[in-house]
């Protein structure tokens, strides 16, 4: 009987230990899968926070540039077609004095025309800079070759378009996004790359457009952060943010710059 007793006391004790070494192990799974959870929710949150405070980078340059593109109209508009009319009104003015000579009311009259011509020729170039005439009546298209004509009239650079698709003019308000784009990378291949080649391709693949952009530049270091944070890169995001498409760069000194983005 002292042996039963013996063997149903080694049993207990097995049980409990075996019990003792579950409860261990489930103890050690829930903290495990607890501080895990804690790292990947604290990962997530600061992805989310990274992407916020990106979203507040590109908001702050589209204001920037949008502030910065009103200046620039507003002392155009103020500095050249303004002091032009005032000057226009003078002159208007001096018709109405009396004895006035013939050549005196001609000469006054010829000014008045010219500087009339020279106000409504700058105006159609504000104009023109707000939404190019060209896009808005013939589409994208259209408008990058003229883009291409006015670089390459410069003589300093040579333009390679070519065009494997077409563009739904009804688009105009989101393609003026891609219009603006490649405006800011062809300024930036001519003034900071001196590139004397530029190459653009525009495909369209499973109802996605695809830009395939470069040059023969001097390119720049892409590890060098502060070659992709200036204002010009980062309105070229906010647009293509805009436009749901995804863009990159690919560039080395001395090898040019190759962007490829969609939209």
């Amino acid at each position: 009987m002292l042996k039963n007793l013996a063997n149903e006391k080694e049993i207990v004790e097995i049980i409990f230990y075996i019990s003792g070494f579950f409860i261990v192990i489930a103890v050690t799974l829930i903290l495990f899968f607890y501080f895990s959870r804690k790292k990947i929710i604290q990962k997530e949150l600061e992805k989310k926070d990274l992407e916020i405070q990106y979203q507040k980078e590109l908001l702050s340059a589209v204001i920037i540039t949008q502030e910065e593109e009103r200046k620039r109209i507003a002392q155009d508009l103020h500095d050249d077609i303004s002091s032009k009319l005032n000057i226009v009104s003078l002159n208007s003015y001096l018709l109405t004095a009396p004895n006035l000579t013939e050549n005196e009311t001609l000469g006054i009259t010829k000014t008045i025309i010219e500087l009339t011509s020279k106000a409504l020729d700058n105006s159609r170039k504000i104009a023109h800079g707000l939404l190019p005439p060209v896009l808005e009546k013939f589409g994208l298209h259209a408008g990058i070759e003229e883009l291409c004509l006015e670089f390459s009239s410069s003589k300093v650079v040579e333009i390679q378009y070519e065009n494997k698709t077409s563009f739904d003019i009804t688009d105009n308000d989101r393609h003026l996004h891609v219009f603006r784009i490649l405006q800011e990378l062809m300024n930036n291949s001519l003034r900071h790359g001196k590139a004397s080649t530029i190459s653009i391709v525009f495909e369209k693949k499973n109802d996605v457009y695809w830009c395939f952009y470069s040059d023969d530049g001097i390119g720049f270091e892409m590890k060098n952060n502060e070659n992709q944070k200036g204002l010009g890169m980062k309105n070229i995001e906010s647009r293509i943010a805009f436009l749901n498409g995804k863009i990159t760069f690919e560039s080395s000194i001395n090898k040019g710059i190759s962007v490829v983005f969609n939209f």
